[in-house]
């Protein structure tokens, strides 16, 4: 193993390594000749969806002592989604960074990685699987159901409709207050089927956590217990040397793509799938989700995209039940953690509420939530949440109103003289992984207060950012190249016309090719927004959302050798 070539290197090196983790209260016994565990927790202060982590690193721990294993915390960047700014997002690949190297720089045979909010899962699985030791994932899991004024609450998703009511004057400053607070009941991720339940569900259809443990909630017993048997388990991965590279596959991945649209994943789903899949070596491409778009209907009925939250899903079967609806799409041969096949895994889950998780004759929606969009403004490609976006807009031809900036769009939105009506196609440029920096959730436009109080809930709006799991509208994201590296959004000027066309998944620009010449000639690339730091290293390296903005010089398969240990 190779903890035990740091506590018994020869000479003095193995005698100083002995001698402080003693120094801890530990005994020789405790360590020598046993797997070490290490467990790699993003809890903070400020992660509040991982506010009960302190209590399953104890559970953790008392699953790894159980099974014979020595384990040990190693605290990592939180990535709070809530609080990280500019965006969680352009610390993503930091956390996936320091992953990797606190598993190569310590003396551990595996770990346990504890994630859930939203960045926290691809960031760890990303650095695991380039270590190369065995890992399991402990997904933090979903916070319970909010409730207010008889209705029921999804994290985000409810609080962006009420927001609209509250920007229309419908609701007051009080009643906005009190229903913010009362969608967030405990401690856990959002409840939603956004980018965090995505994930983790994900990484659950991938084999790479036990099986079912993605739903099961923040709170519940159940969660402590899955926790303790998943401490139990990574010391047996290290005696069968059972690492991510074994357990996931190009069939594991494909698995993923199609239980994403099952779910009517988040958008951001596919960023990070395809960076995670390129960590183990296997290319993933938005073509491959595209394709399986029209494979599966979405039979998950889920906010944004349909009714129900988290803690419905878990006690209606959670992803196991789920998964065997889809069965027939899915290859069951491949592996997961415990060493038995996904097949034999979800053998014998049942659907115990046929409307939270649909039969696929009565799907929420008949096909793929997702869908890619090409075209002269998305030349490498774009997304949509077709589930979640208003039919009547799907085939749509309008004005562009142009925002430059953030700053720009939050200073001109409820501009009386903004020229802006419901059918103008909404622009957001510089929103991308270079141009924002980071790649923040800004997709869903806020649409102007007058067209609020007309009535008007949805625009079209396209940006090359991201927009947040729990959000839903006619939303095209992620344009690539983004504008601010010098894509064709970059050149949208006020009035051009756009035409968004879902069923021929095209997104284009209707200017002739002349003029949009003149307008490249004379585009000029924005100022860096980082001179030193992180900041000025995932701007130089990072890549486009259609490659899944790893860094270029971590974005492939294989792992560092370990140094000599001194």
């Amino acid at each position: 193993m190779r903890s035990q070539l740091w506590f018994n290197a020869p000479g003095s090196a193995g005698d100083h390594k002995r001698r402080r983790i003693r120094q801890a209260g530990f005994t020789t016994d405790d360590f020598q000749g046993k797997p070490v565990i290490g467990i790699l927790s993003t809890w903070s202060d400020f992660n509040t969806c991982h506010a009960h982590f302190p209590q399953r690193i104890e559970d953790v721990k008392r699953g790894v002592w159980q099974a014979g294993g020595f384990p040990a915390v190693i605290p990592l960047q939180s990535v709070s989604e809530s609080f990280s700014r500019p965006t969680a997002m352009l610390y993503r690949n930091f956390l996936a960074m320091e992953a990797e190297e606190a598993i190569r720089s310590h003396p551990v045979d595996g770990v346990v990685l504890m994630g859930g909010c939203d960045k926290t899962t691809p960031g760890l699985i990303m650095g695991a699987a380039s270590a190369g030791v065995p890992a399991i994932y402990v997904p933090a899991g979903a916070m319970l159901r909010g409730h207010w004024r008889g209705a029921t609450l999804g994290t985000g998703t409810s609080t962006w409709q009420a927001e609209a009511d509250y920007r229309a004057g419908r609701l007051n400053q009080a009643e906005w207050e009190q229903l913010s607070q009362a969608s967030v009941r405990s401690t856990g991720t959002c409840n939603t089927m956004g980018t965090a339940s995505t994930m983790t569900s994900l990484v659950d259809a991938l084999g790479l956590c036990l099986p079912g443990a993605s739903s099961i909630p923040a709170v519940d017993a159940e969660h402590g217990r899955m926790a303790s048997t998943a401490g139990r388990r990574i010391v047996e991965m290290v005696w069968e040397d059972l690492r991510l590279t074994d357990i996931v596959s190009p069939a594991s991945i494909r698995n993923a793509v199609i239980t994403d649209m099952a779910l009517s994943g988040s958008t951001n789903s596919l960023i990070h799938l395809i960076a995670m899949a390129r960590r183990l070596g296997i290319e993933l491409s938005l073509d491959d989700f595209d394709r399986a778009s029209e494979t599966v209907p979405v039979v998950c009925n889920l906010m944004p995209a349909g009714q129900y939250l988290m803690e419905d899903f878990h006690f209606a079967g959670g992803l196991r039940a789920l998964l065997t609806v889809i069965a027939h799409h899915l290859d069951l041969t491949t592996l997961t953690v415990t060493g038995r096949t996904l097949g034999e895994e979800i053998a014998g889950a049942r659907v115990w509420n046929d409307d939270v998780i649909r039969p696929i004759d009565n799907p929420v929606y008949p096909r793929g939530a997702l869908i890619v969009l090409k075209g002269s403004l998305a030349p490498r490609g774009a997304i949509l949440k077709r589930s979640a976006a208003s039919p009547d807009l799907l085939n749509h031809t309008g004005p562009a109103v142009v925002f430059h900036s953030y700053k720009d769009l939050h200073a001109r939105i409820d501009d009386p003289s903004l020229n802006i009506t419901r059918d103008s196609v909404m622009v957001l440029q510089n929103a991308g992984p270079v141009g924002a920096p980071g790649m923040p959730e800004w997709g869903m436009l806020p649409i102007p207060r007058r067209l609020l109080a007309e009535g008007v809930r949805d625009m079209v709006r396209i940006s090359d950012g991201r927009m947040s799991g729990t959000s839903f509208g006619t939303c095209v994201l992620h344009v690539t190249p983004e504008s601010s590296i010098g894509g064709p959004l970059g050149l949208v000027r006020d009035g051009d016309l756009i035409r968004l066309d879902a069923e021929g998944r095209r997104l284009d620009l209707l200017v002739d090719d002349a003029e949009l010449e003149a307008r490249r000639r004379a585009w000029q690339a924005p100022s860096p927004h980082y001179q030193r730091g992180y900041g000025a290293i995932f701007s130089r390296h990072v890549a486009q959302a259609d490659e899944g903005c790893d860094f270029d010089f971590l974005s492939r398969a294989g792992t560092t050798l370990d140094p000599e240990v001194h």
